[in-house]
C-alpha cells in the first residue's frame, strides 16, 4: 500500500482503509511514448470513468486546471476530486517523469489555498495525491518528513508489465519451480 503506515494523513488514517494504492495501471489512456503533462490531463479527462474506477470508490470529479488565486496570481491544480469516504477535496498533480522533492513543496502550497478558500466548515483538511511515473520511496519519505499537509505520492504505469516477466517474478517471490512446457 501507499508509503509508510506513518506517513499516512490522520483523516486517512481515521477512515480506517487507505482509498489510495501506491501504483496506478492506466492502460485505457494510450498514450504515445513520449507526452507531456498535459497530454496525460486531456487523457485521463476524456477517459473519466476508466479513470475514477482506477482511483476506487467515493471519488467524485471537480474540475481539470482547477483554479485558486493567491497574492493576485493565478494557480491551476491539474485535477481536483471529493472523496466522499474522506470528506475532504483531494488535490491531484501530474508528473511525467520522476518523483523530484521540490513537487512536494508546489502541492503544500495548493492543499493550503483549497483548505482556505474552497473547503467547508464540515470538511476535513485536503489531502493531496502526486502521481509520477516513477518515484524512489526512501527520496519520498525524506521529501516528505516534514511535510505538514496530508499528501502522498503514487506512481502510474500505462501498460501492465509483460506476462512472461510477471510469471517470472511470481515463481521468483514464491520458490516455485519453473515450468517448462
Amino acid at each position: 500500500m501507499l508509503s509508510k503506515e506513518n506517513l499516512l494523513p490522520e483523516s486517512v488514517k481515521k477512515l480506517g482503509e487507505n482509498p489510495f494504492l501506491d501504483s496506478y495501471v492506466m492502460e485505457f489512456l494510450n498514450l504515445p511514448n513520449e507526452f507531456h503533462e498535459n497530454d496525460l490531463r486531456k487523457a485521463l479527462i476524456k477517459n473519466m470513468k476508466d479513470f475514477i474506477l482506477e482511483l476506487g470508490k467515493d471519488f467524485t470529479f471537480i474540475d481539470e486546471e482547477y483554479k485558486v488565486q493567491v497574492g493576485g496570481d493565478d494557480f491551476r491544480i491539474d485535477l481536483l476530486f471529493y472523496h466522499r469516504g474522506l470528506q475532504c477535496l483531494v488535490a491531484i498533480e501530474l508528473k511525467i517523469g520522476k518523483f523530484k522533492p521540490e513537487y512536494i513543496s508546489k502541492l503544500d502550497f495548493y492543499l493550503e489555498a483549497l483548505d482556505r478558500q474552497v473547503k467547508k466548515e464540515n470538511e476535513n483538511p485536503s489531502v493531496g495525491l502526486l502521481l509520477c511515473a516513477a518515484k524512489n520511496d526512501e527520496v519520498v519519505e525524506y521529501a516528505m518528513s516534514r511535510a505538514m499537509s496530508p499528501m502522498l505520492v503514487s506512481q502510474y504505469q500505462l501498460q501492465l508489465p509483460d506476462k512472461a516477466v510477471l510469471e517470472k517474478k511470481l515463481q521468483q517471490l514464491v520458490n516455485i519451480p519453473q515450468i517448462v512446457e
